[in-house]
């Protein structure tokens, strides 16, 4: 009895009584505040109170930061590097690999990010993320809370009524969101691949089903057939000019940009990745063309009124666990301001995924999902990368 019960809080982090007060020197609440010298207190896995004067502190955490828990808005979960050759790995079979040797490598990934400091993330999507956030909802595995597309829509033969049927297939098996293919990759020029007729039916039937709708679109003529149909999020849009960036603004539709670690990864990994198919050398000198270009439209996109930005990463094979990396980056190469962009990695990200009221902020009823880094990351956003205590839903899964 007692092993299992060694084994449960070993995989899913300290069982501790509560109410729990943790103190930090500072605290952000993910909405642009800043505390000093704070205690937050946590009951039954919710954020009960921030107190300025606490007298008592269950855990001290010194000179650090705590704030929400971070939120990535992209991610594939179950791509990895497999055993057989080390390469690129979607986890769909499509390599001979076994399921429960992806299975195995979905939860890693989950359990790298979770210590990187990420504990919500959308997988864009494929059918292994459906047992993996399951599994994590169970509370048996350690990982961030989990959204899942499942199987995205990318046929760009289908016709509007079969793209309404992937749709409804989509809910009936249990996506919390759906995934488009509106263009094509940056690597073969970002062009579009589907028809406004296409998706205004996905948007529309997925809108009947209380669906949200992330669509991948580089270029500007895909982004704008996507926000005319409704979409909830443009993923990537590299190649948006400001007409563009104004429409995505004025319809309300989140940008959820990547500007660094998706290339870096893959100009890092290279050997993992080319196959002569999906990657190529020509693809891989396309990306390399269109980083600066992706920098530019972010750049542009901060300085454009009213547009709701998000923070996804795109994270895939050899990038799980160094989400923040990206966030880093918009902040060192973008110019962006470090609270900025931490409020996108949280309350921000929090709204685009529909869970604006329970995840995101540091703020009575919402979940307790804390992490704390060492240092000051308003000082030195570098400070992310050394996240030092992780809270989940009240639970513990690391600590100083």
């Amino acid at each position: 009895m007692y092993g299992a019960a060694f084994l449960f809080v070993a995989l899913t982090g300290s069982a501790l009584a509560d109410p729990l007060a943790i103190r930090a020197a500072r605290v952000l609440d993910g909405r642009g505040h800043v505390l000093a010298n704070a205690t937050v207190v946590v009951d039954d896995g919710k954020i009960v109170r921030i107190d300025p004067h606490a007298k008592h502190v269950d855990i001290d955490l010194g000179d650090r930061t705590l704030m929400p828990g971070g939120i990535d808005t992209h991610v594939h979960i179950g791509w990895h590097f497999d055993a057989k050759d080390g390469r690129s790995d979607a986890g769909e079979d499509d390599r001979g690999e076994k399921g429960e040797e992806a299975a195995l490598y979905a939860a890693e990934n989950a359990y790298k990010t979770l210590m990187g400091g990420i504990t919500t993330v959308q997988s864009l999507g494929a059918p292994i993320d459906k047992p993996l956030r399951d599994a994590i909802g169970r509370g048996v595995l350690p990982g961030p809370r989990i959204l899942t597309a499942l199987e995205p829509i990318s046929d760009d033969k289908l016709t509007p009524e079969q793209m309404r049927a992937a749709v409804r297939k989509a809910a009936d098996d249990g996506a919390d969101v759906i995934k488009v293919f509106a263009s094509q990759s940056i690597r073969t020029g970002g062009g579009p691949t589907l028809s406004q007729e296409q998706l205004d039916a996905i948007c529309g039937e997925a809108k009947s089903r209380g669906l949200r709708v992330a669509v991948h679109a580089h270029g500007s003529e895909s982004i704008r057939r996507a926000v005319n149909a409704g979409c909830t999020s443009i993923e990537h849009g590299a190649l948006a000019d400001q007409a563009t960036l104004d429409l995505i603004a004025a319809k309300g539709v989140w940008l959820d940009p990547q500007i660094d670690l998706i290339f870096r990864n893959y100009f890092e990994n290279k050997e993992h990745f080319l196959d002569g198919k999906s990657y190529t050398a020509a693809g891989f000198k396309a990306m390399e063309e269109a980083l600066p270009k992706a920098m530019k439209t972010f750049q542009a996109a901060l300085k454009t009124p009213k547009l709701k930005i998000a923070f996804g990463t795109d994270a895939l094979a050899g990038s799980h666990g160094r989400n923040f990396q990206e966030l880093e980056s918009r902040v060192r190469k973008g110019g962006q301001p470090a609270m900025d962009a931490i409020v996108t990695a949280t309350s921000a990200a929090a709204e685009c995924l529909g869970l604006g009221d329970r995840i995101g902020s540091i703020a009575p009823g919402y979940e307790a999902d804390l992490i704390a880094v060492d240092g000051d990351p308003l000082r030195d956003i570098g400070a992310l990368e050394h996240v030092s205590f992780v809270m989940k839903g009240g639970r513990i899964a690391k600590r100083p």
